[in-house]
């Protein structure tokens, strides 16, 4: 058996019940954090939450040669773990696939996801969003400025009046110059706001920082006006409002303190 199971979205405690009692009851433990991570805690305070021994995959040891959690898998119970959820933004439908192919049943159970989160904490309602992008560290793609994808999905969603939950590059394990195993690196929003406000357009924003956690943080504005500001801690994300409905436009005046004047554009 292999179970999927999504830690959510802040620290040790944000699993669900059923995910931290599949944890205890596995046989072996993984988990990768290279897509995301949990920025309230650290393996050895999962490790002690949950009483258990968690191993830690690199992305290579998940997509290119998963053969050890395939093998334990065929074994006995194994886990593998991920923040947010396992099946959405941190997809590993290859890895159970290839779990299927060899007669290894699977189970997913689901963490709460930053997108979820974000229509929660901004009041944006959850129907209204289209197709979700990345915005990478420049360095990432080769070039300085925003990615076209990244600008075409935005503005394909608000030909539709959709909302955009833009997600901000993370980079564990690579750097500027290459592979770095010591390289942990998070693109803040202020940095994504910059960025956006210079290669795209100056346009109303939400920034979502540290969803999940006790000092979350939700404020919007334009982007030129969110590059001034600093939000903390990681984890941080964008949302580039499409049309609003009155109710979405009031609570982004009483959730995330938005300059009227803006909600009326």
């Amino acid at each position: 058996m292999l179970t999927f199971i999504g830690l959510g979205l802040y620290d040790e405690r944000s699993v669900t019940v059923e995910g931290r009692d599949a944890i205890r009851s596995a046989d072996r433990v993984f988990a990768e954090f290279y897509t995301s991570r949990l920025v309230g805690t650290d393996i050895e305070e999962l490790e002690a939450y949950h009483d258990t021994e968690i191993e830690v995959r690199a992305r290579e040891g998940v997509e290119r040669d998963p053969e050890a959690i395939l093998a334990a898998a065929e074994e006995n119970h194994a886990a593998f773990l991920t923040a947010g959820d396992t099946m959405i933004s941190t997809t590993h439908t290859d890895l159970r696939l290839r779990a299927e192919e060899r007669g290894i049943d699977t189970r997913v159970i689901h963490g709460v996801t930053a997108q979820s989160a974000a229509s929660s904490l901004t009041g944006l309602q959850n129907y209204r969003f289209g197709k979700a992008t990345t915005l990478p560290f420049p360095y990432a793609h080769g070039g300085d400025d925003v990615p076209g994808s990244v600008i075409d999905t935005i503005e394909a969603n608000r030909d539709r009046g959709l909302h955009t939950v833009v997600y901000l590059d993370i980079k564990v394990g690579t750097g500027p110059t290459g592979p770095d195993p010591d390289h942990e690196e998070y693109m803040t929003a202020d940095v994504a706001a910059g960025l956006l406000a210079d290669g795209w357009e100056d346009a109303l924003a939400v920034v979502v920082a540290r969803a999940g956690s006790p000092d979350a943080v939700v404020a919007a504005d334009r982007l030129s006006a969110l590059a001034e500001r600093e939000f903390g801690d990681p984890l941080h994300l964008l949302v580039i409002p499409g049309d609003l409905h009155h109710v979405e436009a009031d609570a982004l005046a009483g959730l995330a303190d938005a300059p009227p004047e803006l909600l009326e554009e």
